[in-house]
C-alpha cells in the first residue's frame, strides 16, 4: 500500500465540496488524472502504479467505489463493481491464464451465485462461498462428463449425481469429491448397484442387480468408480489473485476538514495550515502511517472513511480470569467428578461398530440406555477405582456416539479433555434452575447436572434434534455430546444427571462482555452493583447497551438460521432458551485497571495504544484459509458493535438509541437453555405473573408467542453492517 501526499497549492484556492479534473503525480511515482475533490479522487479517474497496475473507473472519497475495471502487469483483468476499494457486487474477472469467472464477489472473494469457465474447457455454475464453490452447483468436465448437486470448501460434498458421458451414473452421498455413505451406481443398461461407498474397500458393501435383458458383468468392483470412472474427474483449482486491488489503494494523507465558513483554516500568520488528520482513537496525526502495538496482538482495519462517519472509541476493560473452582481431593463432588471421569472413559472407549448417520428408529428409543456397574475392586469391564462403589447409565448410545461424529468431534480429544489429568471446574454458583455446571480444563466443554424433567425432554426431542443439527451445519442451538447417569449405591441411592454440552465460549480470545437475551423485560436486569461486573459476569436484556452489525451475507445467513432455529424449538414446545452473546473487543488497552463508572460499557483509554492492520493486512487475513476455517455462523465472527443509549424517561426500553459509536469485535453467540418445555409449571407462572405485570414482559409465555418475541428482540439487536 502507497501513502500518497497530494498538497497542492490549487487545491487550497479551490472552495471546499468543488469537483474539478486535475492530474497528480505522486512522490511514489504514482499517477492520477481523473475528478478531484477537497484532495481526494471523488468521481470518474484513472490511476496508475508503477509497477504496472492500473484502475480506471468510479472513485469516492479517495477509494475506489461503484463501477470500474482493474488491470494488473499479468494481463489479469477485473470490471465490475467496487466498494471502499475492494471488488464487491457483480463483476467479472479473467486471469493470466485466461480462466474466466463472472458473478457475485464480497470484500474481494467470489461470494454468491457465479460461473467460472476454465481454459481447459471446464466449467462451474454455482453458488461460491469466501472464494470455492460451496452450496448447489454444476462442474462440467470437457469430455462432457457433469456433476450437479452439493458442494463444501470446494469440493463435491453432500447429496448430488455423477453422469459420464458414456451413459453411467452416480446418485447418492459425497464426501471430499468422491462417493461416501448410501449411493446407487446405474449402467447404460439399466443394470445398477445400490450401497454403502467408500474410498476403503472393508467398508463398502452393496448389491449388485443386473438387467434381465443381459448377463450383466459380475466381475466388476466398486473400487473401480474411485480408482478408474472419477480420475479423469478433477475439480480444476481457482487461480489465487496474487495483489487485490484494496492492497494497492493509497492512504491519503492531507484531506481537509472542513470549516464553518467552507474554506481551509489559515494560521495567523496568514499562511495556509494543513489540516492535521484525526485517528479513529481521538488522537491527531499529522499524516505519519502509524502502528502501534500495545503487546496484547490486537488489530484493527485502519479505515480513514469510515471513521469519519463510524468513530472508533478505544476500550480500557479487566481481563478475564478463569472461571470456576478447581475440583480437587477433599471437594464435595470430588468422588462425582472421578465417577464421571470413569463413565465417560468407559462409554467412549468402549468398542463400537462403525455407524452410518442414517439412525433407525430404535436408537432413539427412550428404553435404549446401558447400565454398567463400577464396583471399587474393578471387574471384567471396567478398572478399579479410589471412588465408592456407582452404576454408570449411558442413555441412546448411538445417537450421542453419532451426534459427536456430525460434529467432527474426535473420540480421543473427546477423552482427553474430560477424563485427562486435569480436573474440571465448578462454576461458582448453579443456575437459575439449581443446575450445577462445571467446565473441562481446556474449556472445550461444559457438563450440566439436569433434573429427571429435562433428561426427558432431552430424550423426547432427540429425533428432531437429530434431523435438525443434520440438515442444519450452521445451527445456533446447543451442541449435545452425551446424556448419562451415575447412580451411587448404598444408603444415598443418590442419581445424578447430566448432559456434556459444547462450550460456546472456548475460544483463545477473552470474552470481555457476555451476554444472555431473551427479549423480554421482567426481570432482565443484572442485580450487581457497577463496580461488581466483569468479564465473567453474565449481563441480561436491560443490561444491553449495543447493536451488533453483521457483514451483509453473515447477516442474511444469521436470519435465515435464526428463522430456522425457532421454527424447530416451537414445534418441539420449547420456550425460555436464550441467545447466549460474548464479546471480544479488538482494541481491549493492556490496562487491566476497572473502570469506575459505565462498567457496562467499556470506556476509552485516550493514552492506550493498539496495534492497526492495513487494509494489505486485512486482506491477507481475510484470505488465509485457516482463518477463514475458523470463521463460522456465531463462531470467532469479526463484527462491528454500535453503543446504544436508553432514554431515561423509558424505564424498560429493551433497545437503546443508536449513539454513533462503534467498536471492532469477535463475536461468538448461541441458543442456549433449549430444554424447557412448556408444562404445567409454566403454565402456573404465566397465569400468576400475568396478573401482577404486564404479560408480554414475563418470560414464561407459550411456545408460539416466545418464538415471535424473541426473533422481534434478536433481529432489532442485529443488523447489517452498511
Amino acid at each position: 500500500m502507497s501513502v500518497a501526499h497530494a498538497d497542492d497549492a490549487d487545491d487550497y484556492s479551490r472552495p471546499t465540496g468543488e469537483t474539478y479534473h486535475a492530474e497528480k503525480a505522486l512522490p511514489s511515482g504514482d499517477f492520477y488524472t481523473g475528478q478531484w475533490r477537497d484532495s481526494l479522487p471523488h468521481g470518474h479517474g484513472k490511476y496508475l502504479w508503477t509497477d504496472g497496475c492500473m484502475y480506471v473507473g468510479e472513485w469516492h472519497r479517495g477509494k475506489t467505489m461503484g463501477k470500474g475495471r482493474f488491470s494488473w502487469p499479468s494481463g489479469a483483468t477485473y470490471e465490475g463493481d467496487f466498494k471502499n476499494g475492494y471488488m464487491d457486487g457483480k463483476g467479472t474477472y479473467i486471469d493470466s491464464s485466461g480462466d474466466l469467472y463472472r458473478g457475485s464477489w464480497v470484500m474481494n472473494l467470489r461470494h454468491g451465485q457465479g460461473t467460472k469457465s476454465y481454459v481447459n474447457g471446464d466449467c462451474y455454475d454455482g453458488e461460491w462461498r469466501r472464494g470455492l464453490q460451496d452450496g448447489h452447483g454444476r462442474y462440467q468436465w470437457k469430455n462432457e462428463n457433469h456433476y450437479i448437486g452439493q458442494w463444501k470448501n470446494g469440493t463435491m460434498n453432500g447429496n448430488g449425481t455423477m453422469i459420464w458421458s458414456n451413459g453411467n451414473r452416480y446418485d447418492g452421498s459425497w464426501e471430499d469429491s468422491a462417493p461416501k455413505g448410501n449411493g446407487t451406481f446405474r449402467w447404460s443398461d439399466g443394470s445398477f448397484y445400490v450401497g454403502v461407498w467408500s474410498k476403503d474397500p472393508e467398508e463398502q458393501n452393496g448389491t449388485y442387480y443386473p438387467t434381465t435383458t443381459s448377463s450383466g458383468n459380475f466381475e466388476w468392483q466398486p473400487q473401480q468408480v474411485f480408482c478408474v470412472d472419477l480420475s479423469e474427474c478433477v475439480v480444476c483449482t481457482c487461480q489465487r489473485i496474487p495483489v487485490l486491488p484494496s492492497q494497492k489503494m493509497p492512504v491519503w494523507y492531507g484531506s481537509s476538514e472542513q470549516s464553518s465558513s467552507g474554506n481551509r483554516t489559515k494560521s495567523s500568520s496568514g499562511s495556509s495550515e494543513r489540516p492535521r488528520r484525526r485517528s479513529v482513537d481521538g488522537r491527531v496525526s499529522n499524516g505519519e502511517l502509524e502502528l502501534r502495538n500495545n503487546g496484547s496482538g490486537y488489530l484493527q482495519v485502519d479505515d480513514t472513511e469510515s471513521n469519519r462517519s463510524s468513530p472508533l472509541r478505544p476500550l480500557r476493560i479487566q481481563p478475564a480470569k478463569k472461571q470456576g473452582q478447581t475440583i480437587s481431593k477433599g471437594h464435595k463432588n470430588y468422588d462425582l467428578m472421578l465417577n464421571l471421569q470413569l463413565g465417560i472413559r468407559h462409554s467412549v472407549g468402549r468398542p463400537a461398530p462403525a455407524t452410518s448417520l442414517d439412525l433407525k428408529a430404535s436408537a432413539f428409543d427412550p428404553k435404549e440406555k446401558l447400565w454398567t456397574k463400577f464396583p471399587s475392586e474393578g471387574s471384567k469391564y471396567t478398572p478399579p477405582h479410589q471412588s465408592c462403589e456407582f452404576k454408570w447409565k449411558d442413555y441412546c448410545p448411538v445417537v450421542f456416539r453419532t451426534l459427536r461424529k456430525l460434529f467432527n468431534v474426535d473420540a480421543a480429544d473427546y477423552m482427553l479433555s474430560i477424563c485427562g489429568n486435569d480436573a474440571l471446574r465448578e462454576l461458582s454458583s448453579p443456575g437459575k434452575s439449581g443446575s450445577f455446571f462445571y467446565l473441562t480444563n481446556d474449556d472445550g466443554y461444559m457438563i450440566k447436572t439436569m433434573k429427571k424433567a429435562e433428561t426427558k425432554v432431552l430424550i423426547r426431542m432427540l429425533p428432531a434434534y437429530y434431523n435438525h443439527v443434520r440438515a442444519c451445519e450452521n445451527t445456533l442451538v446447543t451442541k449435545f455430546f452425551g446424556l448419562h447417569c451415575v447412580k451411587l449405591t448404598g444408603t444415598a441411592q443418590k442419581k445424578v444427571r447430566f448432559v456434556i454440552m459444547g462450550n460456546l465460549f472456548c475460544t483463545g480470545h477473552s470474552i470481555h462482555r457476555r451476554f444472555d437475551l431473551k427479549g423480554s423485560s421482567h426481570g432482565r436486569l443484572t442485580t450487581k452493583p457497577e463496580s461488581e461486573i466483569d468479564p465473567n459476569t453474565t449481563l441480561k436484556d436491560l443490561d444491553l447497551n449495543f447493536i451488533f452489525r453483521l457483514q451483509k451475507n453473515w447477516f442474511q445467513e444469521f436470519c435465515r438460521q435464526v428463522d430456522k432455529d425457532c421454527e424447530f424449538l416451537e414445534q418441539e414446545r420449547i420456550m425460555d432458551y436464550s441467545l447466549l452473546v460474548g464479546l471480544h473487543f479488538r482494541e481491549a488497552s493492556k490496562d487491566s485497571a476497572t473502570p469506575t463508572s459505565g462498567a457496562r460499557t467499556p470506556t476509552g483509554n485516550p493514552d492506550g495504544g493498539n496495534a492497526r492492520l492495513s487494509r494489505a493486512d486485512m486482506d491477507r487475513f481475510l484470505l488465509d484459509a485457516s482463518k477463514l476455517a475458523s470463521i463460522k455462523l456465531g463462531i470467532n465472527m469479526p463484527a462491528r458493535v454500535e453503543r446504544t443509549m436508553r432514554r431515561s424517561d423509558c424505564e424498560n426500553q429493551l433497545v437503546g438509541d443508536p449513539t454513533g459509536e462503534f467498536y471492532d469485535v469477535i463475536l461468538y453467540f448461541g441458543v442456549i437453555d433449549i430444554l424447557q418445555d412448556y408444562d404445567i409449571s409454566k403454565k402456573l407462572e404465566h397465569a400468576y405473573k400475568s396478573m401482577q405485570y404486564d404479560p408480554t414482559s414475563i418470560s414464561a409465555v407459550d411456545p408460539k408467542q416466545y418464538s415471535r418475541r424473541f426473533k422481534d428482540f434478536i433481529f432489532k439487536i442485529f443488523a447489517e453492517d452498511t
